[in-house]
């Protein structure tokens, strides 16, 4: 397995606003892609700075409160998805994943709350 990029991932009920707050710390918009995710429509917005970080900010208007996770994309989910498991972390959809045409992804959680949201880009 290797992962292919690493970066923290902001779950918000407020999307426009941490874009505008990041865009304010000099990132930039690269892509929002929308995405049926099984329980409703996701929009997932790439943000990257001038020395190369990055930062996505996912769209979720059921969220109580902001949420920060880990985004580890990876060139092998089933791997990564079993390494995961034998180090305790759960599926936090049960087994299930969101399979699009473009990436299959799961939020992975530790035993001691922190997440992942493991990811593979399809590409064709």
């Amino acid at each position: 397995m290797k992962i292919t990029t690493f970066n923290p991932m902001i779950l918000t009920a407020s999307a426009e606003e941490n874009i505008r707050l990041f865009e304010e710390l000099g990132f930039e918009k690269r892509h929002a892609p929308t995405v049926d995710i099984g329980t409703g429509t996701v929009t997932c917005t790439r943000m990257k700075n001038a020395d190369g970080y990055c930062i996505d900010i996912a769209d979720l208007k059921n969220m109580p409160q902001d949420m920060t996770i880990i985004r580890m994309n990876v060139d092998n989910f089933e791997e990564a998805y079993e390494f995961l498991k034998s180090k305790g972390f759960t599926n936090t959809r049960g087994d299930s994943t969101v399979d699009t045409k473009t990436n299959k992804s799961c939020m992975m959680k530790s035993p001691s709350g922190f997440a992942f949201d493991l990811c593979q880009h399809i590409k064709e």
